[in-house]
């Protein structure tokens, strides 16, 4: 049986003054088993990117986080900075959005990998160094790869930046990964060499790999589970099956219903109305109740809870049955 990897439990993380603190992200409780894949699915700015800092300890100092985050039971909150240093890069590792401005420009691409090497193994040798390099250039299935440590991010292309990116993430063979969007940008060739990189690695190690993507497809064809955010909160949580078959949350339905089908042809696409809301201006009870298409007094009123829905799934909404109903019988249409 797989063992627990990671455990968040009503994380809150917060901006602004301890008088009027602004919840970026509000009790999101998730977890994640070894070599299983978590989705993190929503809009840009709901709180995806800074719960995964969160994860790895790399928010400000300013910025008050709490709740729990445990890595194999130990918990993360409130451990130092030297023994979070410990960890990353070796039991848990994180790919960042963007290659371009998450690489060094001015150091080779050699030389950044056996930074990432050198930090946890202090004693090795530095031949032995570059062959470790040269070992995940290969594993990343980087063509030329002695070639290639020579060169600088600059040099290479978008998809071969990424495939460093992974390789340094690997150094050390880290338990839990971490990808934050990390086909942005590139094309859809190489998004699917990128993604067929990432599970075959996972599959060889039993990784824990926790996936932040806009891409509902991707998610629907790699993930275990599926957690879907919204405004900061995890309005709907399951198995991938039971969250994208039976929607019951309005908000996943929408983005769902928003994706174009290969098998008919629609005049136009669906959008879900409005707009994420804002910091400062988001709303009281349900979050998603503005741009709601069953939203009544009551969503206005109280805040409603993850719960237990037919599915297996949990989701947090009023009226997770009508929604659902709503899917089924477009879906049936």
């Amino acid at each position: 049986m797989s063992a627990l990897l990671l455990e968040l439990r009503n994380l809150t993380i917060s901006f602004g003054t301890v008088a009027a603190p602004l919840d970026v992200v509000r009790d999101v409780s998730l977890s994640l088993e070894d070599g299983k894949t978590l989705g993190l699915v929503g809009e840009s700015g709901c709180g995806k990117s800074i719960t995964m800092l969160a994860i790895m300890g790399l928010l400000p100092e300013n910025v008050r986080v709490s709740g729990s985050i445990k890595l194999r039971g130990v918990e993360l909150l409130g451990q130092s900075q030297r023994a979070l240093t410990a960890l990353r890069g070796k039991r848990m590792a994180m790919i960042f959005q963007d290659p371009m401005t998450s690489l060094n420009p001015v150091m080779t691409v050699g030389e950044q990998l056996g930074e990432a090497i050198t930090i946890h193994n202090r004693g090795m040798k530095r031949q032995d160094r570059q062959e470790r390099a040269l070992a995940l250039m290969r594993l990343v299935a980087i063509p030329f790869p002695d070639r290639r440590l020579l060169q600088y991010p600059h040099e290479l292309s978008g998809g071969m930046r990424q495939r460093v990116m992974i390789a340094i993430a690997m150094a050390n063979d880290p338990e839990l990964l971490i990808a934050d969007e990390p086909t942005t940008a590139l094309d859809v060739t190489v998004q699917a060499q990128i993604m067929e990189l990432l599970q075959r690695l996972q599959a060889e190690r039993q990784m824990g790999l926790m996936l932040i993507s806009h891409d509902l497809g991707v998610v629907g064809d790699i993930a275990d589970e599926v957690a879907i955010m919204y405004a900061g909160r995890i309005c709907e949580r399951g198995t991938v099956d039971a969250v994208f078959d039976a929607p019951h949350h309005p908000y996943t339905h929408g983005l769902l219903a928003s994706l174009p089908q290969i098998d008919h042809t629609v005049d136009k696409l669906v959008a879900i109305p409005g707009s994420l809301p804002s910091l400062s201006a988001r709303p009281q009870a349900c979050r998603f109740h503005p741009r709601c298409f069953y939203a009544q007094d009551i969503c206005r009123r109280e805040e409603p809870q993850l719960r237990p829905v037919e599915s297996g799934a949990v989701a947090a909404c009023h009226f997770a049955e009508t929604a659902v109903a709503a899917h089924r019988a477009e879906a049936e249409a």
